[in-house]
């Protein structure tokens, strides 16, 4: 026991999530390799304490777990941070880790609608050498032209195989302290509004050059991807609409049911899919429709000189 690595994960949420997030973490501690101690931190504003308790029962010999409030932070910054349809502040909580946790040198960041079925010691043990985080290809962005360019024109990294996801993100808080990566992080707010990722944009922007590229079997979207093979997935992430507690027919969502059957909000998870309503469901598809037309506004406006490149 005296060779344990400890290995620090960090979700964000606000109350309405926890009965994901206890799926997500019953999903992590069956997968997880017990040799290892993994310290939990939950940052939140407005969780109640019953759903605190109901979280801290995952809790063991090698899983220990902090609610952390976040609300005197956010009430600094709260007029920056710009959101838009279902994004919340607590999406901008992960930016703030470098200084937030002086005494870790890597963390790992993960979004609270995912399935981990790997080993998540594995993604923490990624060499990033001094790149400042590392994840994998964003599968919306590799496979949609409209979002290829406007990571390339608007966010500018390099090449759009380059654009990551951040729902799952190793950072290397020592090199992002030293890269002074809040401090840029606060100055783009003021200059730059990336409206259609928001915080990933901005991770994507500032961190370009720098991040090292994971396998795409650590964030698989709901998404077709027919180079995607079902043993080899080792976590899913039900991003943007495709929530499999608001929708039947996601793709992957039997993972989801699985792991949410073995906590006690299943029924509470049932219920919210029963009471999502067809006014709902079309808002959502209306959602995904405003993002590829917002995409395509901000293309316009960029301008693209691509084609007289050598």
């Amino acid at each position: 026991m005296n060779n344990i690595k400890e290995i620090p994960i960090f979700f964000a949420i606000d109350d309405g999530y926890t009965p994901f997030l206890a799926v997500a973490i019953q999903s992590l501690i069956d997968n997880a390799n017990k040799e290892n101690k993994y310290l939990i931190k939950i940052l939140h504003t407005n969780v109640q304490k019953e759903h605190m308790e109901q979280i801290k029962k995952y809790e063991s010999e090698n899983i220990s777990i902090e609610f952390v409030d976040l609300s005197y932070y956010v009430e600094k910054v709260k007029d920056k941070l710009y959101t838009r349809d279902y994004y919340t502040n607590t999406t901008y909580f992960r930016l703030f880790l470098p200084e937030l946790y002086p005494q870790y040198d890597k963390v790992l960041y993960l979004d609270s609608d995912i399935i981990v079925l790997g080993d998540i010691s594995e993604l923490y043990n990624t060499d990033m050498g001094t790149n400042l985080v590392a994840a994998a290809p964003d599968d919306i962005i590799q496979n949609i032209k409209v979002f290829q360019d406007y990571a390339e024109l608007v966010v500018g990294v390099a090449k759009y195989q380059h654009y990551f996801n951040a729902g799952v993100l190793l950072m290397n808080l020592d090199e992002l302290r030293k890269f002074k990566f809040q401090e840029k992080f606060l100055y783009l707010l003021e200059k730059v509004k990336f409206s259609v990722a928001q915080d990933q944009d901005y991770l994507n922007r500032l961190c370009k050059g720098r991040t090292t590229l994971v396998s795409h079997d650590w964030n698989v979207l709901p998404y077709v991807n027919e180079e995607t093979k079902p043993e080899d997935i080792k976590l899913i992430h039900y991003n943007f609409a495709y929530k499999p507690w608001h929708f039947e027919d996601v793709t992957y969502n039997e993972y989801f049911w699985e792991y949410a059957k073995k906590t006690e909000f299943y029924e509470e998870i049932m219920k919210v899919r029963e009471s999502y309503t067809e006014e709902e469901k079309f808002k959502d598809k209306e959602a995904e429709k405003g993002l590829v037309e917002l995409a395509t506004k901000e293309n316009s406006c960029a301008g693209d000189d691509r084609k007289y490149r050598r």
